[in-house]
């Protein structure tokens, strides 16, 4: 109920739209198990797409703990971060650790989730005037100590999430055609008017105008109102605006803005009792003008983009019923014509700017995440001394924002001829900035702001990633610059050849030595992730500060393996007690368990004879049989029904790792099964003779407890001890516990039966009852027990 209360209050306090129709639409999202922090592998993503026109989002965060099945009001309060982007997944760093060398790391916001009910909580976070189109949130716990749970073992403490997201989109936006202007007015009983205009491409500015401006038809020196003007979204407070009260006429001016893309005009009056009239509200596009090149230049001899005065065509962008009844001539451009209903259109200006040709690339699809541009007579590329080299690279919606994309330049330094050149590059997403002035050297403008590229004769090679990029059209820009005593000056007669290597992978080198590039997946949305090892952290497992050296990964991977030579003494034990089949099964033990751990090491110490997941079934299943048959052994059973039980076991084991080999009952279940059957066995013994079975007081001090207490520590350090900083040495331990506990409790070998002949019975009365004396120490079968002899006198 808060929750719904806090939506209601956000909707509530949206800005008075006029003559627009709310419309609220409510999307959820199935809530999912979240995990500690480890790498963005372990985040849970969430995948939202806000419609257009949208003037509030409203996500409403619910956590909820449970244990069991049941509400975990007992499990302990743990924050959840949620982290929210547009347009890609959002690159965050909770751990603060050091990205590669040349990565970008885009912005992003973060909520942190704390508890108000004891399996409870929930947040409002809320977008006034969102970007339309992909939003993604990503949700995790905090680090945690890094304890190795037995699965099974206890209740885990699960905290579930779920998002929602309530959206409120206007209907009925007016439409506002570039070249067009009519009469406007701003009602008293409303405070703004909301209007939107589309932009095409090659518009190199968008110029806003508002016109003999009064109030109560009678004109006023100044305008009581603000001009606000934003892309892809309604304008919000910090959006470009212009005071009209202080500036006539109104004009407001755009330079760069983004290529088809909606922009959206706010007119809001200021405080005053009277209705507000604007005779006209003039939206122009300033196109980009096509640059005289020479016929015999090579650079045009490739597809090419520009943009012409008359580029933009309305009869073509506006339906055929909504295009007033205009004469328009086109050799008269940005003069001003006049139609009938006071409704005037002034014709499309071209920039005195230029904007050069735009060289497009060529897709190349190899795999999931693996795309490589190619340039039209490539990779190396001429960049003249007078103009500026673009080129445009287009990324898919949805299905490349997963992946990382790569930027490679390599000047030839024996194309400059010794001039002190340096080439300059802006990567801009949206639309390109041709960087006009020639010492000018910054990426970024009022609206528009991109990732810098630098390359000279000293440093000929840059690069740069980026991780998640955003979909759409990303322009790079190119410009070569000669440095001079009074800074940067265009170059004269000396055209740069350089090398451009542009491509998408899934992560970053492939996560380089130390890490795995995994492909995940939240609902049909792809994504990649850096999953380290070895100590190694960082979004490309760069960051080695808290990286494992390679002597302790030596070391580690000797004391995993080595620490199996402790079934030796057991394997040698059981073979001189004739237990052969229980001395099969310690080598096999010892020999997987050995080559999968040096198999199973996260550093480069690693050794693998044969595929993994065989390598831990083996090392699993040999674990669990040798529990088994030293139990069986211990119950001293007749030599038939032993072995029908050790193969019925090795069956069950197996089929019971194929189902789940991390869960407890793997462990428990035979190992219990396998007492019962003991107990059972020396239960029917100690009934039989009258007396505790094993009879002697030496075979339970000396082997028994023990061998009870090592296995009972060895299982304890498993169950309660190990985590993953401390699992190289107490895994080691475990190995040698196991181990030991076996030679002890493994019985010694059975005797045969001392008879007594007739010539060696006593002389004298009565009777004697002759029994083996091993088997009153336990060791042997009571069912062989005979009278050997009968004594008369």
């Amino acid at each position: 109920y808060g929750s719904l209360r806090q939506i209601a209050n956000v909707i509530l306090l949206l800005p008075p739209w006029p003559y627009c129709l709310f419309v609220t639409d409510y999307f959820t999202r199935t809530p999912r198990k979240l995990n500690a922090y480890r790498s963005f592998a372990s985040v849970e993503l969430f995948h939202f797409n806000v419609p257009e026109d949208t003037v509030v989002a409203v996500w409403n965060l619910i956590t909820f703990k449970e244990q069991g099945g049941t509400f975990g009001d007992s499990c302990p309060d743990r924050n959840v971060t949620v982290y929210f982007r547009s347009g890609a997944p959002p690159v965050i760093n909770p751990l603060q650790t050091r990205f590669p060398k040349d990565t970008i790391v885009p912005g992003s916001f973060a909520v942190t989730l704390t508890w108000t009910l004891p399996n409870r909580t929930t947040g409002v976070f809320n977008v006034t005037s969102p970007l339309p189109g992909d939003w993604f949130l990503a949700a995790h716990l905090p680090k945690d100590e890094g304890k190795i749970s037995v699965k099974g073992l206890h209740e885990e403490c699960q905290y579930l999430f779920q998002p929602q997201l309530i959206v409120q989109r206007l209907i009925g936006i007016s439409v506002l055609y570039p070249g067009y202007f009519i009469d406007q007015m701003i009602p008293l009983h409303n405070r703004s008017v909301l209007y939107k205009v589309f932009i095409p491409n090659y518009i190199s500015r968008v110029k806003v105008q508002l016109m003999d401006c009064n109030t109560k038809n009678r004109s006023g020196e100044s305008c009581p109102v603000l001009l606000k003007i934003r892309s892809r979204a309604p304008p919000v407070h910090n959006s470009s605006a212009m005071d009209c009260r202080e500036n006539v006429p109104c004009e407001l001016e755009v330079p760069l803005p983004y290529w088809e893309q909606w922009y959206y005009i706010l007119v809001e009056r200021y405080l005053s009792s009277s209705d507000v009239y604007f005779l006209c509200l003039r939206i122009q596009g300033i196109y980009c003008s096509k640059p005289s090149v020479s016929k015999g230049s090579s650079a045009m001899n490739m597809p090419q983009s520009f943009g012409t005065a008359m580029g933009f065509s309305l009869s073509e962008t506006l339906p055929a019923a909504s295009l007033p009844n205009v004469p328009q001539n086109g050799s008269d451009q940005g003069s001003l014509l006049t139609a009938e209903d006071s409704i005037t259109y002034l014709a499309p200006m071209a920039d005195t700017n230029k904007c050069w040709p735009i060289r497009p690339t060529l897709r190349n699809e190899l795999d999931t995440f693996s795309v490589h541009f190619y340039i039209f007579f490539g990779p190396n590329i001429s960049i003249p001394p007078d103009r500026a080299a673009i080129f445009a690279i287009n990324l898919m919606p949805v299905l490349d924002s997963g992946g990382v994309l790569n930027m490679e330049l390599k000047l030839n330094v024996s194309s400059v001829r010794g001039e002190n050149i340096t080439i300059f590059g802006c990567l801009n997403h949206g639309m390109p900035l041709s960087l006009h002035d020639n010492t000018s050297v910054s990426c970024e403008s009022e609206s528009v702001s991109g990732f810098h590229l630098s390359i000279n004769t000293t440093a000929n090679i840059t690069k740069l990633r980026i991780p998640y990029p955003q979909t759409g059209t990303w322009y790079l820009s190119l410009r070569s610059l000669c440095a001079t005593e009074h800074g940067f000056e265009m170059c004269t007669n000396v055209t740069a050849e350089v090398y451009l290597r542009s491509y998408l992978t899934p992560c970053i080198n492939d996560c380089g030595t130390y890490g795995q590039c995994k492909l995940l997946r939240t609902n049909n949305y792809l994504y990649a992730a850096c999953e380290c090892k070895a100590g190694w952290d960082g979004w490309g497992c760069t960051d080695n500060t808290e990286a494992y050296s390679y002597g302790f990964q030596l070391l580690s991977t000797l004391l995993l393996c080595l620490s199996n030579l402790m079934f030796v003494p057991p394997v040698t034990i059981a073979i001189r007690s004739h237990y052969l089949l229980e001395a099969s099964v310690y080598i096999f033990t010892m020999f997987f368990s050995t080559f999968y751990h040096a198999c199973d090491q996260p550093g480069i110490v690693v050794f693998c004879i044969m595929e993994y997941d065989v390598l831990q079934f083996c090392d699993f299943l040999g674990s669990l049989m040798s529990v088994w048959v030293t139990v069986i052994a211990m119950a001293r059973l007749k030599s038939i029904i032993k072995q029908v039980l050790y193969l019925l076991g090795a069956m069950a084991l197996s089929m019971a790792l194929q189902l789940d080999r991390h869960g407890l009952w793997n462990l428990l279940g035979p190992s219990l099964f396998a007492l019962g059957i003991m107990a059972i066995a020396w239960t029917v013994r100690t009934i039989r003779r009258r007396r505790c079975y094993p009879p002697t007081w030496k075979r339970w001090v000396f082997f028994l407890f023990p061998g009870t207490t090592i296995a009972t520590s060895a299982v304890a350090l498993y169950a309660f001890v190990e985590t993953e900083e401390n699992y190289f040495y107490i895994h080691s331990i475990w190995h040698m516990l196991i181990a030991g506990s076996v030679g002890f409790l493994l019985p010694p070998r059975a005797k045969p039966d001392v008879k007594v002949t007739p010539l060696k019975r006593r002389r004298g009365c009565g009777y004697q009852l002759c029994v083996n004396e091993h088997e009153e120490m336990g060791l042997v079968d009571p069912a062989i027990i005979t009278i050997n002899s009968i004594c008369t006198s």
